[in-house]
């Protein structure tokens, strides 16, 4: 432990040139007592270490001295590539070693690009989680990560259907969407999607399983997010919109749907209005997004949608007399 502190203190000096005591202590998670201590230990081992008094001053390294304690392990490097999500790095519990590898790579740096991680963090962040969720991290998703990293097997306990299976699994990958995790998994030969946040045990097993490698995380999850959302519009409805309207319509409903409906639609009428059949979710849920198109939207099909637009346009009417 203390020689990975004694590491992580040098590497900060040589990144950032100067830092008080109080900056090491805070850095580092210890006292400023025991920041005095290392880096006399660190000097007395032959590492040219050495504080500066006064306000301004501060512990620092001989100009010129650099370490060759910048080598990248490989989870470290893996890490990297993912320090654009720091929520996601702490909640796999990664966050640690990205830290690490962030460090080692600033130190490598010559010293004019020093400035280039903070330069790039202060304009670019990235923040995953839907508007209107508190999202809460899975309480097995840093076993599933070190699994997913490790090509382990793992045992997993899940809630599907009201009921606990138990299912062997090869965990491929993990997606973080809309801040809901999900884990793809291969069982048996089947390419399978889980909700992480509905595993109620995971134990990895055995020895590394082999990757297929053609498989490709981004385009299965690509897919098989195109197919979920295909699955969704089991219904239809026939509806007449004005040019407004169907400008709008994207906006309320499945947008891919939407615009197929409308590609497909057939030439305007007398009165500028275009006839769509497009399928949705379901009436309850039509009825609810096409309601905000009001008087730019006619349902026709079904009947039955139809009269619940018009008692819902007689009790609007009721409400602004």
């Amino acid at each position: 432990m203390r020689a990975a502190r004694l590491i992580h203190l040098v590497l900060l000096l040589q990144s950032r040139g100067s830092m008080t005591g109080t900056e090491l202590a805070r850095e580092l998670e210890v006292s400023e007592r025991t920041v005095a201590r290392d880096a006399a230990a660190l000097s007395e081992a032959g590492v040219p270490v050495y504080a500066e008094r006064g306000r301004a001053g501060g512990y620092r390294l001989v100009d010129g001295y650099r370490t060759r304690l910048t080598g990248l392990g490989r989870t470290e490097a893996e890490a990297l590539f993912l320090s654009g999500v720091p929520q996601a790095l702490r909640e796999m519990g990664l966050a640690d070693v990205a830290s690490a590898a962030r460090l080692k790579v600033t130190a490598a740096l010559l010293p004019d690009l020093r400035d280039a991680p903070s330069s790039a963090a202060r304009r670019f962040h990235l923040d995953a989680p839907g508007w209107f969720n508190e999202p809460r991290t899975p309480e097995l998703l840093p076993a599933l990560a070190r699994a997913v990293w490790d090509d382990r097997c793992v045992s997993a306990s899940y809630r599907s259907g009201g009921r606990e299976v138990v299912r062997d699994l090869e965990p491929y990958g993990l997606v973080l969407k809309a801040g809901v995790w999900y884990l793809v998994a291969r069982r048996a030969v089947q390419w399978r999607v889980y909700r992480v946040d509905r595993f109620t045990a995971v134990t990895a097993y055995g020895e590394p399983f082999v990757r297929d490698p053609d498989f490709d995380l981004p385009e299965f999850w690509a897919q098989r997010a195109e197919e979920f959302n295909r699955s969704l519009l089991r219904e239809r409805v026939v509806v007449r919109l004005t040019a407004e309207g169907a400008r709008l319509l994207p906006y309320v409903t499945d947008r891919a749907a939407a615009r197929e409906a409308l590609a497909e639609a057939g030439d305007p009428d007398g009165r500028g209005r275009v006839t769509v059949d497009l399928p949705v979710e379901s009436e309850e849920v039509a009825f609810s997004q096409l309601l905000g198109l009001g008087p730019e939207a006619e349902v026709l099909e079904p009947a039955g949608l139809r009269e619940r637009f018009a008692r819902a346009a007689d009790r609007m009417r009721e409400n602004y007399r």
